[in-house]
């Protein structure tokens, strides 16, 4: 969950939202602070409950039209909507209640509209007017906004403008900067010294699995998460961060329940229906897959980020049914939506060969790589999709040309080449782009050769693992 969660657990925070809902519910809602009915908009529209926040924070303007809280709150609103004009009227109106709001709102709204740096360079400015006593709150607030706008090369540059200390908030800073620059380990570790401090901070094991996670130690990263659960079993995120370490290491059965259970706590999140579908599909369980993922759907808002996914996911649940029809529907969708089209095309192609098309497939493919100006990964993808509709002569031909024109520095695809080599009984072959694979690119190897191999073992022990086979045989 995000940070500001951590309040929405708190006893005081529930006793208002409870107070609050009664109050709905009787049909007479009680007067409250216009800033707790902010927070409790801002806890409907973290559930993604949007008329509900609405409607809370219509009633704090109606109370206080003045408070800070909702006026944010309508600021970001727009922001989000990419409404400049209205995000600095409200600005201006935050300025004048509250001068240091109203320059972070500021910044916050350049930072939206591409310019970090012109939002730097106000920060900056104010900082020469900033007390000496109040310097470290100041660089603080400005780093966690960089932070939070993924900006942690400005933040880590804010966090270096103070002395530093030992408290957890600086600790904390730094451990989520570090994380967004890429450096699991380190961050990892800052986290492991907060949880020594606090073992029962949901957000330190949730941070923590996290880092585990992008570090790809996900046994570890769902030890965390499992620490995080059993503090609060109805944290989401933790939940979350369970269900992603199981389906990272394949164990689609126990990840699917896991999204399972995230999804009963966030309804109208489509991230948890999209990763439900790709289990089941995983399980074979293309028809159970077509019903969340076509919930998904429902709820996804049409700007989301997952809506291409969701779509690419019912086209093949619908494609191993062999309803093409509706299989293409899907992917025809996605032509109006903000992504990979290229890569869409090559899913067409896909489906369409596994259908037994073969004629509209290649125009598919032909397709994409005009799109893609015969870009190399292009190909790639296409002689992968031939290969895993068992086309393996034509897959083997296309790479031996591929393989030709990619030059030296290219490192993706010798292990589908292998395998081709296998299915075609041509074992010289298979061994030699063994040998290629394992050298040029490892991490491939062990995703598409590994099940060849005893479990656990790594990429650098294949090439002497299958010649000793061969030789006994």
């Amino acid at each position: 969950m995000a940070d500001e969660s951590v309040y929405f657990e708190s006893k005081e925070f529930k006793n208002i939202l409870k107070q609050y809902e009664e109050s709905v519910k009787s049909g007479h809602p009680a007067y409250m602070d216009a800033d707790d009915l902010a927070d409790i908009a801002d806890y409907y529209h973290f559930y993604c409950r949007y008329d509900e926040a609405q409607a809370a924070i219509e009633l704090a303007l109606k109370y206080n039209p003045d408070a800070i809280g909702p006026l944010l709150y309508k600021a970001r609103e727009a922001l989000a909507q990419n409404d400049y004009e209205t995000a600095y009227e409200y600005q201006t109106r935050i300025e004048a209640i509250d001068s240091q709001e109203g320059l972070y709102f500021k910044g916050e709204i350049l930072i939206c509209q591409g310019k970090a740096e012109e939002a730097d360079e106000l920060f900056r400015q104010q900082l020469k007017e900033v007390y000496p006593d109040e310097l470290t709150d100041y660089v603080y607030d400005v780093a966690h906004l960089f932070s939070d706008y993924n900006l942690h090369e400005k933040a880590f540059e804010w966090i270096a403008r103070s002395k530093g200390d030992d408290s957890d908030e600086f600790k904390e800073l730094m451990g989520c900067t570090l994380f967004g620059l890429g450096k699991y380990k380190d961050s990892e570790r800052i986290f492991n010294e907060l949880i020594d401090h606090d073992p029962y901070s949901i957000r330190y094991w949730n941070a923590l699995a996290n880092a585990q996670f992008m570090n790809e130690d996900y046994n570890s990263s769902i030890t965390s998460s499992e620490y995080a659960i059993a503090i609060n079993p109805n944290n989401a995120e933790s939940v979350l961060s369970k269900a992603n370490g199981l389906y990272s290491l394949g164990n689609f059965e126990s990840a699917y329940s896991y999204f399972q259970r995230y999804s009963e706590m966030m309804p109208n999140d489509d991230f948890g229906y999209l990763h439900q579908g790709t289990c089941l599909i995983n399980l074979g369980r293309s028809t159970d897959a077509i019903k969340v993922l076509e919930k998904g759907a429902q709820v996804a808002e049409p700007d989301s980020q997952y809506l291409p996914e969701i779509y690419q996911e019912l086209a093949f649940a619908y494609s191993e049914q062999h309803q093409l029809d509706n299989a293409l529907y899907y992917i025809d969708k996605t032509e109006l939506l903000d992504c990979d089209h290229v890569n869409m095309e090559v899913i067409r192609g896909h489906i369409l060969l596994y259908n037994n098309n073969m004629e509209k497939a290649e125009q598919a493919f032909k397709k994409a790589l005009q799109l893609s100006d015969n870009a190399p990964k292009t190909m790639l993808r296409i002689n992968v999709s031939l290969y895993d509709n068992q086309y393996y002569q034509s897959s083997y031909l296309l790479f031996k040309n591929f393989f030709k024109y990619a030059g030296k520095d290219w490192h993706d695809g010798y292990s589908y080449m292998a395998l081709c080599c296998r299915e075609l009984k041509k074992e010289k072959e298979f061994m030699q782009y063994l040998e290629l694979a394992v050298k040029h690119n490892p991490r491939e190897a062990k995703l598409v050769l590994g099940s060849l191999f005893p479990e656990g073992m790594t990429p650098e022990s294949y090439v002497e693992y299958m010649s000793k086979q061969k030789s006994n045989q």
